[in-house]
């Protein structure tokens, strides 16, 4: 029951926080012998360290230490993948405005599978175990630097879509933030 619990407090936090104008991470999910990083769970981030989008994954007791690590870090990476899709949209959207809706069809098609290999550059930075539930916290890293290189050399997009990209990935990024 308490596994459960923790659950719904995480995706009631990341659902209000996605309501919100500015994401607000609220750190307080009843865990207080946690890292910050869980309690903050999933957010896009823009700080010393860069852009980045960080994924919180968790996995119940398994039997198998390993097996139940391997899940959260599945789900820390999915929710990696989670936010970026959002954000690839949005990317989306703000180039087919700024050529009046004149966008190549492929463009969305290749950004995907694109992104989709940048996402395999995402890090898995710690664990942690819940002593009282015995559940597993995976926490994953994406640094959007590789999401810009991946679409910088990618072959099949258009100069005018990897120049607007270029020109716009901080300022597209800090407002996907502000609309989280």
């Amino acid at each position: 029951m308490k596994r459960f619990n923790t659950f719904s407090i995480l995706f009631l936090v990341l659902a209000l926080g996605a309501c919100s104008d500015k994401t607000i991470i609220e750190s307080d999910m009843g865990l207080s012998d946690a890292p910050d990083w869980v309690n903050e769970g999933t957010q896009a981030v823009d700080n010393d360290d860069g852009r980045l989008i960080h994924g919180l994954g968790m996995a119940p007791p398994m039997g198998d230490i390993s097996l139940q690590k391997a899940t959260a870090d599945n789900r820390a990476r999915a929710e990696i993948a989670r936010v970026l899709s959002t954000y690839v949209d949005a990317v989306i959207k703000d180039y087919t405005a700024s050529t009046g809706g004149e966008a190549d069809l492929n463009v969305e098609r290749v950004i995907n599978s694109t992104t989709q290999l940048a996402l395999s550059g995402a890090r898995i930075l710690g664990h942690w175990k819940d002593e009282d539930s015995g559940d597993v916290y995976g926490f994953a890293e994406l640094d959007m630097d590789a999401v810009d290189k991946s679409l910088e050399t990618a072959t099949y997009l258009s100069a005018a879509f990897k120049d607007h990209y270029k020109n716009n990935a901080d300022s597209n990024f800090e407002r996907f933030m502000e609309s989280e």
